[in-house]
């Protein structure tokens, strides 16, 4: 029933891996219908050089039960869910523990944009989440996570800045569909290296001004962008 949908998770996942933006089990990638209310999402603990198509599972979108698949969901699925409900223009998620971008969420730093690179994909910083409360980690430790990033998208436009860390944790990226999501994942671990190699080399560094930032960014994303041949 929901072949085509759970073949694009896993050609998504597998990019993920291709990629070398995950170690061993460290990752995952969504995809949402919300036509049919559902998200597939990898298996939990299952090794990318075992997975296999059929072992993509549906879930819910509205109350995260199982609709399809004999495996249990990945233990992010909850923060995959809650940012779905929230950012209803983004259509795939991944999580990653990519080293220079998880590196910066260690720190508890957002990464600055400190180029035209940065600038061409993400406009602005690209926000870090609080660390969850004692509290907060009891009640609902994976859901409560989207939440705190949630949290640090106010005043921000999720489809512009499509991605966060959140501290002591991790990067989570979106986009579209699972491939643009992978691909925005791919571009955020980049930019986390190149940022980190700036600060390295210039420890006074800072973001590039504002009027550049937001001519690269619109001549690619705005109303009247010219990037490109679409």
């Amino acid at each position: 029933m929901y072949r085509e949908l759970k073949q694009r998770v896993f050609e998504a996942n597998m990019e993920l891996y291709r990629r070398n933006l995950v170690v061993y089990t460290w990752g995952n990638v969504s995809e949402v219908d919300r036509e049919r209310g559902v998200m597939a999402i990898k298996p939990s603990g299952v090794p990318y050089e075992s997975l296999k198509p059929e072992m993509i599972v549906v879930q819910s979108l509205e109350t995260g039960g199982i609709v399809e698949g004999h495996y249990r969901p990945s233990s992010d699925a909850p923060t995959h869910l809650v940012l779905y409900r929230a950012f209803r223009e983004v259509g795939g998620i991944v999580h990653t523990h990519s080293t220079a971008a998880t590196a910066w969420a260690q720190a508890g730093l957002p990464i600055p944009c400190m180029g035209t690179t940065h600038a061409d994909y993400f406009h602005g910083e690209i926000p870090v989440a609080r660390f969850l409360t004692a509290e907060e980690t009891e009640e609902g430790y994976e859901a409560n996570t989207g939440t705190v990033i949630i949290e640090a998208f106010r005043g921000k436009n999720p489809k512009h800045t499509p991605g966060a860390l959140c501290s002591g944790h991790g990067p989570f990226t979106w986009g579209k569909d699972g491939a643009e999501a992978v691909h925005n994942a791919v571009v955020l671990e980049e930019l986390a290296k190149m940022a980190l190699m700036a600060r390295q080399l210039n420890p006074s560094a800072g973001a590039i001004p504002n009027h550049i930032s937001d001519k690269h960014f619109l001549r690619k994303h705005g109303p009247n962008a010219y990037y490109g041949q679409g």
